[in-house]
């Protein structure tokens, strides 16, 4: 896998199934989502989510005609559901109610949508949107269950209001989950037999109740390692500092916030993990006396004293074993010395390293323009990518080296 093509849904052909629910809305949402990634979308309504969306939305958004009819006399003819089967690399259909849930369970096709859905081959990604107790329904529940069972793939439904103003489950999951189970079921699962685990942010280490020390890390990094290792097939475990992302779908995750959380954290999953990918910013120091008030403002100077924190990647590289051990290097000066030696030192498999300030690169930056620094000597400079693609390189890299070992 090359990390120029990191997304799975771009230059993919998705059929977006669209059916009569509160919820029809935000397909529309959806459909511009998966243009933007790049994927070519086609769009089948029910005469249901006519009532609710019309079929001239789609076709703004996809620029592709709206399949609304069985027997209407545009476009591929009798047999473009067969046609579109052939060339669609997956189906979603958003909301699904009940109606098309029991349709599907018990292949019925009586209109475009579940016509279509008979002949296909690929992912079919299936996302229920209904009423708390619809959805709790023995029948419903048995049908979803029916679904898994002849390989259909099912994405929520969410728990909270409902637009009827029932509480409980039947919400359509979030876009951002679905689209990410999407790439999921897309992408290759080179990574299957590899359990994961990955640090990232910064962490935070407290001077007082109000005040703490730490670095600029945005978290983007780690994330995009971690989303991408799951996408790929693997069990991932992130073990995250504070950010503003939420945790990734599908991806166990851990929040701390010192540096002593973190090496917890860590500690307690790496026995089980074939690969660990440290892109966290650690505090190195922390101070010695902590506040249990807010330090008042005088006109004194505040000194503070500050001690080691644990070195997380030091003590994974003692006790690496067959193990994985990748490490991040954030330097300001001497970029490829200071890399290899952190990479020897800690006894690493690979360092990706990158100079602090460049532009576009670094912390907070979507990009990043790295060197990868592997234990053979060889060194890797990478061209300035996006973070996603970043993160397909470095896995690759990591297969590499697995690959490797199981030639020796």
């Amino acid at each position: 896998m090359s990390g120029e093509m990191s997304d799975p849904l771009k230059n993919k052909q998705i059929v977006l199934g669209v059916c009569g629910g509160i919820a029809a809305y935000k397909a529309a949402d959806f459909a511009r989502q998966l243009v933007k990634a790049g994927s070519c979308v086609r769009v089948v309504m029910t005469q249901a989510a006519q009532a609710f969306v019309g079929p001239v939305t789609f076709e703004a958004l996809t620029r592709n005609p709206v399949w609304t009819s069985m027997f209407d006399q545009t476009g591929d003819g009798v047999f473009r559901h067969l046609e579109w089967a052939r060339e669609s690399d997956a189906a979603v259909i958003i909301p699904a109610t009940a109606n098309i849930i029991g349709k599907m369970a018990h292949a019925i096709a009586d209109d475009p949508l579940t016509t279509l859905i008979l002949g296909m081959k690929c992912p079919v990604l299936v996302c229920p949107a209904m009423n708390v107790h619809m959805y709790e329904n023995l029948l419903v529940q048995g049908n979803i269950v029916r679904l898994c069972q002849a390989g259909m793939h099912v994405a929520g439904p969410g728990t909270g209001a409902l637009a009827c103003g029932d509480e409980g489950a039947g919400r359509l999951a979030e876009l951002e989950a679905i689209e990410e189970e999407l790439r999921y079921l897309l992408a290759s699962k080179d990574l299957a037999q590899e359990r994961v685990l990955v640090t990232a942010g910064p962490t935070r280490e407290p001077m007082d109740p109000v005040r703490f020390v730490s670095n600029p890390s945005s978290g983007r990094m780690g994330y995009a390692v971690a989303k991408t290792a799951r996408r790929r097939g693997a069990k991932v475990v992130l073990v995250s500092g504070p950010v503003a992302f939420p945790d990734p779908y599908g991806v166990k995750t851990i929040r701390v916030c010192t540096a002593k959380e973190m090496f917890d954290g860590v500690m307690a999953e790496a026995q089980e993990s074939t690969v660990v990918i440290k892109a966290a910013a650690v505090s190195d120091w922390r101070p010695t006396c902590v506040s249990r008030h807010k330090v008042k403002k005088g006109e004194n100077q505040f000194q503070c004293t500050f001690e080691k924190t644990d070195d997380i990647l030091a003590a994974l590289g003692q006790a690496k074993g067959e193990r994985v051990l990748v490490g991040f290097a954030a330097e300001t000066q001497d970029l490829k010395e200071n890399a290899r030696a952190k990479l020897v030192g800690k006894n690493l498999d690979m360092v990706v390293a990158n100079v602090v300030g460049q532009d576009g690169s670094g912390f907070g930056a979507e990009t990043n323009q790295v060197s990868l620094l592997h234990k053979d000597g060889r060194a890797e400079d990478l061209p300035l990518m996006d973070k996603a693609s970043l993160a397909d390189v470095i896995l690759d890299r990591v297969l590499e080296i697995r690959r490797a070992r199981g030639e020796e």
